[in-house]
């Protein structure tokens, strides 16, 4: 099994420009959806940025969203994802 990039004991796995933030096998995990980027010289930041706290649990897809909120720079959404799948790990 390849390592992954972790923040906060929880994996970070990335394709294009979504970023899923936990683990798989537990209850849930969070999704970011970078939506639009902007660019300061060299360096091209993300600027809007949707997360999504989803239902690893697929059997009802009207249960799989369980919480959506948007952020203005990645740094922010990460954090609000942290945040979320502490307190929904907790509850499970």
């Amino acid at each position: 099994m390849s390592e992954f990039l972790q923040y906060k004991n929880k994996p970070l796995v990335r394709c294009g420009d979504v970023i899923y933030y936990g683990d798989m096998h537990e209850k849930c995990v969070a999704k970011l959806s970078i939506k639009s980027k902007k660019t300061d010289g060299d360096i091209e930041t993300a600027d809007k940025v949707v997360v999504q706290l989803l239902n690893t649990d697929v059997s009802d897809p009207k249960k799989v969203i369980l919480k959506k909120g948007e952020q203005s720079s990645l740094f922010s959404a990460l954090d609000m994802a942290c945040v979320w799948l502490q307190k929904a790990l907790k509850q499970a």
